[in-house]
């Protein structure tokens, strides 16, 4: 005798769909689980037969096998449960309906369902696959409802499942819910000064550039950094479920609800691991800083003081856009599309160049500013120096625009590269663009062009810094309204990169 019921796998942001195969034969009684599990899934065993009893049905007492399908992939965590259960249980009851429906849920001892992390990946996978309806634990119902076309149920118990399958307690379908109020954030108002560091947020916001701010403790680097989140236009639907994504497989909905709009914005200490930065663990790979950074900003503060080989991790993600961890068990591919903002003291004591005066040898100099590489630094379009403000300018000090104000610019300069680049990847922003892409968009001066071709040469600029300075000479002239890049345009990126323009 033999019955089915639907479950997923996620692999990275993929899912794949997995057949929960239960057979019942004549034979001694035993509990198999095949199909290249983990030990969670072992596990199940118990907590299947044990739920099943207490929760008022009666478990076969003969040979029960449950297969998971495709048995080559590889399969983990404690979501089978409630598949396999249904399963075992339609062996039994035919009166269960079980085609196009599909359960994620961890089981209690007692029969109750549990959360489990990953439910929203798993939802669009399901839902992609052909299946119209999904019962999930009462506290993944509102993450997995955001998937449109698909009818989602919680539940709280296995009878309850059961009741609602057989239709004897039908239970109501379970909505997203509202998106939350909007977060406290830094309005640029607040920040006094700092009038050329402003400009570099915009200019960075606007293209989606990457930036560096380097300055004495206390300019206000931080301030500037949490300031820039504010300039960034809302996500559309689709960016959120890509972050929302993320963030299920991680566990870290609590930080951020499914339903939020605004870019995600990440600041991990400078002692994270690897695999918490770049994306990795035990078993198969989970997201880590630069992926729930997606479509937001991946602040780094006191950036020198991170390792070193996690800096240079950071390279393919820069360029790519995503990020791929090979682990034993298999090669996951998480998105990554973030805008780095990274702050640096000038020098080990904070103080080359200011008043106070730096107490540094030379040769701790040259250690320091070797923790950043050339690549890394070359993949970095904005380089701005933030001084240490005076006191009188901190309480007299003009405040400058609201972020408001800017955030409007921003959104405007983002229209025209939409309107630009209509086929371009990445949303179309101006830090996307590549090769002849980036050539036609750019449509330079003949003045502009002399000046970069003499900036390459006098600056020795790598084929990617010319590029970069293009792009960012791009976003200006977007933000100033302008069809064409002009000469004052690739000026003021040159300045930007932390180079005057050569004469």
């Amino acid at each position: 005798m033999l019955a089915r019921a639907t479950a997923c796998s996620v692999h990275g942001l993929a899912g794949v769909p997995v057949m929960v195969e239960a057979d019942v034969a004549n034979g001694l009684p035993c509990f198999t689980i095949v199909g290249l599990t983990d030990r969670a899934i072992q596990e199940a065993r118990e907590r299947v037969k044990a739920a099943i009893r207490n929760s008022g049905f009666e478990y076969p007492q003969r040979r029960l096998t449950v297969n998971l399908a495709p048995a080559e992939v590889p399969k983990e965590g404690t979501g089978f449960d409630l598949a396999i259960a249904m399963a075992i249980l339609c062996l039994d009851n035919r009166a269960l309906r079980l085609d196009g429906q599909a359960f994620i849920g961890e089981l209690a001892l007692d029969g109750s369902v549990r959360p489990v992390t990953g439910v929203l990946p798993m939802a669009r996978c399901l839902r992609a696959a052909g299946v119209r309806r999904l019962a999930v634990a009462e506290e993944n119902a509102a993450e997995a409802a955001l998937v449109d076309s698909l009818e989602v149920v919680g539940v709280s118990s296995l009878p309850r499942c059961v009741g609602h399958l057989d239709g004897s307690a039908p239970l109501p379908l379970a909505s997203p819910g509202e998106p939350p109020p909007a977060e406290e954030t830094t309005d640029l108002r607040e920040v006094r000064g700092q009038e050329q560091a402003k400009r570099a947020l915009e200019i960075a916001a606007a293209g989606g550039h990457n930036l560096l701010m380097v300055g004495p403790p206390g300019s206000g680097k931080t301030m500037l950094a949490q300031a820039f989140c504010s300039l960034l236009p809302d996500l559309d639907s689709h960016q959120s479920l890509d972050v929302a994504a993320l963030y299920s497989l991680r566990g870290a909905l609590r930080e951020r609800p499914p339903t939020a709009t605004r870019p995600p914005f990440r600041a991990p200490h400078h002692s994270v691991s690897r695999a918490g930065l770049i994306g990795g663990g035990s078993g198969l790979a989970r997201p880590g800083e630069i992926s729930l950074a997606h479509h937001g900003v991946l602040f780094l503060d006191e950036v020198c003081e991170f390792a070193r080989s996690h800096l240079e991790a950071l390279r393919q993600p820069l360029e790519e856009r995503t990020v791929s961890v090979v682990r034993s068990r298999g090669a996951v591919q998480f998105p990554a599309d973030f805008m780095l903002v990274a702050a640096a003291n000038p020098c080990p004591c904070g103080h080359l160049g200011d008043e106070t005066g730096c107490t540094c040898t030379p040769r701790a100099l040259a250690e320091y500013s070797s923790r950043l590489s050339g690549p890394i630094r070359d993949r970095i379009d904005l380089v701005i120096d933030v001084p240490r403000q005076r006191f009188g300018d901190l309480f007299d000090g003009q405040s400058g625009e609201s972020s408001p104000t800017v955030r409007e610019r921003v959104r405007t300069a983002r229209a025209r590269q939409r309107r630009r680049n209509p086929a371009a990847m990445r949303g179309a922003r101006n830090a996307a663009l590549d090769g002849a892409v980036l050539r036609d968009a750019a449509d330079a001066t003949p003045s502009a062009t002399r000046l970069l071709a003499l900036a390459g040469e006098r600056l020795q600029l790598s084929a990617r810094g010319f590029f970069r300075v293009l792009r960012v000479a791009r976003t200006i002239a977007d933000l100033r309204g302008a069809a064409e890049v002009g000469e004052s345009d690739v000026g003021e990126a040159l300045r930007f990169r932390g180079e005057a323009p050569p004469r």
